[in-house]
């Protein structure tokens, strides 16, 4: 099946006035799976009926396709894509920078050469926000040795990895992410911390997880709790 292909016939038939059309995700990768839906970027002037409107985010059913479409103006999508690198994910940069254009009225190559600067340059990690990831990941990790019970366990250690994992990359001036990214972004920074750290947590050996937690705090900066003001 053609999915590009299907991808114009939709932006025609739901979105004419867009000016730049990009198919993102696994579509775009060549690695989509049977409940895999299509990303779509839009991007142009005469996107929506309300003059006001800058962006939207919307689900469709199209020719037995599920679309996820993320639409902007151009300063809509300013807004969006800053906010998305102040977060430290980025997630409609990816999108521009890393999908195929099904549509481009000629201003794809230089708002890709812009954005793609900001995704090489990777994340600024302040020491004030970095202190406070250390400070919530001490009080965590903490929960986690304290934690009696299997399900506070299961979850207090979800939420050490997540944690642990968002601090690995942004010390490493890397991007993160949510969901599946987290463990994709984080074997793409090293294959063996990433490994290290999440075997035990698949074992659910708690005692050996925040064991490599606390190692990986460590070479992030060390525990903060007592005289923290946040």
């Amino acid at each position: 099946m053609d999915h590009l292909a299907i991808a114009e016939r939709f932006v025609d038939a739901h979105y004419p006035g867009a000016d730049v059309a990009v198919v993102a995700g696994s579509t775009a990768r060549g690695e989509r799976t049977p409940s895999s839906d299509i990303d779509l970027l839009l991007l142009g002037d005469r996107l929506f009926a309300v003059e006001e409107q800058t962006s939207e985010a919307s689900t469709h059913e199209f020719e037995g396709e599920i679309f996820e479409v993320f639409a902007y103006t151009p300063a809509g999508f300013d807004e969006w894509a800053d906010r998305g690198v102040a977060q430290h994910r980025p997630v409609t940069v990816h999108m521009l920078v890393e999908g195929i254009a099904i549509r481009d009225d000629g201003r794809l190559s230089a708002l890709r050469a812009r954005w793609r600067s900001v995704l090489d340059d990777g994340p600024s990690l302040s020491a004030k926000e970095s202190a406070f990831r250390r400070y919530v990941i001490t009080d965590v990790l903490d929960d986690l040795r304290d934690a009696t019970d299997a399900l506070e366990q299961q979850v207090e250690a979800a939420i050490l990895f997540e944690r642990m994992a968002e601090l690995m990359l942004l010390s490493e001036g890397r991007w993160t992410a949510t969901g599946k990214w987290l463990p994709r972004r984080l074997w793409s920074l090293s294959r063996e911390r990433a490994d290290l750290l999440s075997t035990p947590l698949l074992a659910r050996d708690y005692a050996a997880f925040a064991a490599r937690a606390e190692d990986e705090l460590i070479r992030a900066g060390g525990r903060v709790q007592s005289g923290f003001v946040r």
